[in-house]
């Protein structure tokens, strides 16, 4: 059952935290043989993430994971690759014709972390569908194994959720403010050196009007016009 929130007259900062404390589900794609679908998400330095993908069975609109049964009997068509990259390039991840995996690494690197897809080409050309579940940050935690572990209550678990939510948005909000400010110091270093070049362009062009009106000056007087 989907959740809906309705947030009319709820404060902002009470919306960030009931919308990351939702449950998130998994991300169902459609890939063409021979393509490429990429998804991207924003992580800061020390944020844990996790994924998990699998194949959908052909003509199967039913979510939920295949059995190893069911993967067996899937056709060789019904095959992917993923690689999972960091924002400098690094590769994380790498799984090449599978019809499922998954995936966990700490971010040592903030900025966009690239998953891609593909599926072999093949002809006449075939449709597969898989499911994606990526989570970052305090959505990637196990809370399942912290209420086992700590063999706490219910609303104990919940009221850690939420603190470990406030506080990843707390942490958010100064990775933002630190990425405005890079932005900012950026437009000021860009405004400057544009100055710069202004002034630049400005004296070449003067330093050539100056030598062409030399020049037609020599040249008339050469020819006794002046």
């Amino acid at each position: 059952m989907a959740t809906r929130v309705h947030h009319g007259s709820l404060p902002p900062l009470l919306l960030l935290v009931l919308a990351a404390a939702l449950p998130a589900g998994a991300l169902r794609f459609d890939l063409h043989s021979g393509h490429t679908k990429c998804i991207s998400d924003d992580i800061k330095v020390g944020a844990m993430a996790v994924g998990k993908y699998h194949i959908v069975a052909p003509d199967d609109g039913t979510p939920s994971l295949l059995s190893s049964s069911s993967l067996q009997q899937l056709p060789d068509s019904h095959r992917i690759s993923l690689r999972v990259t960091s924002p400098y390039g690094n590769s994380l991840h790498y799984a090449e014709n599978v019809h499922s995996g998954n995936f966990a690494f700490t971010a040592s690197e903030a900025g966009d972390y690239l998953a891609c897809f593909w599926a072999p080409d093949h002809r006449p050309p075939v449709t597969v569908a898989f499911e994606f579940d990526w989570r970052s940050g305090v959505s990637a935690r196990d809370w399942s194994t912290v209420a086992k572990k700590g063999q706490v209550e219910t609303m104990e678990v919940e009221l850690r959720k939420l603190e470990d939510t406030i506080k990843s948005i707390h942490e958010e909000m100064f990775y933002l403010r630190e990425r405005e400010e890079e932005m900012q110091e950026l437009n000021r270093r860009t405004n400057s050196r544009m100055a710069w070049l202004g002034f630049l362009s400005l004296a070449i062009c003067l330093s050539v009007a100056g030598l062409q009106l030399w020049h037609l000056k020599n040249f008339f007087e050469r020819k006794k016009l002046l």
